[in-house]
């Protein structure tokens, strides 16, 4: 069974609205930190939102104000997360990858799960 589930991808046109979804397997370990990551063809993976549950929230610059996460309490028994996203551009064009892990104090990793991404594509 897959540690982290995604859904929601799709095609849809520029400015048009889109909402992914995190389903988190029973088998996975206690976390802190859950997101969603992206990797556009021929690009690095990057970061697109995150939330700790000590309440920090982190968005790439190029999402803010379009994208939204929900701030940590309001993610149901840490079983679920979403990502709605609006006024979609060509350039969010890319594969999707939930993201949990545990974070230590400093912030590093103890340990973290990836989702199978789910293909989001903005074209008219």
């Amino acid at each position: 069974q897959e540690p982290l589930v995604e859904s929601g991808g799709g095609l849809v046109q520029p400015g048009g609205s889109l909402t992914l979804s995190c389903a988190v397997a029973g088998g996975v370990f206690s976390i802190n930190a859950m997101g969603w990551y992206r990797q556009a063809p021929g690009k690095q993976r990057e970061l697109v939102a995150s939330v700790t549950r000590d309440g920090n929230s982190n968005y790439a610059d190029s999402v803010k104000g379009r994208f939204t996460i929900p701030t940590y309490n309001l993610i149901p028994r840490e079983r679920t997360v979403t990502l709605a996203m609006n006024n979609l551009r060509s350039e969010d064009t890319a594969v999707y990858y939930c993201h949990a892990a545990w974070l230590e104090a400093d912030g590093s990793i103890r340990y973290e799960y990836w989702g199978q991404g789910t293909l989001v594509t903005v074209s008219s």
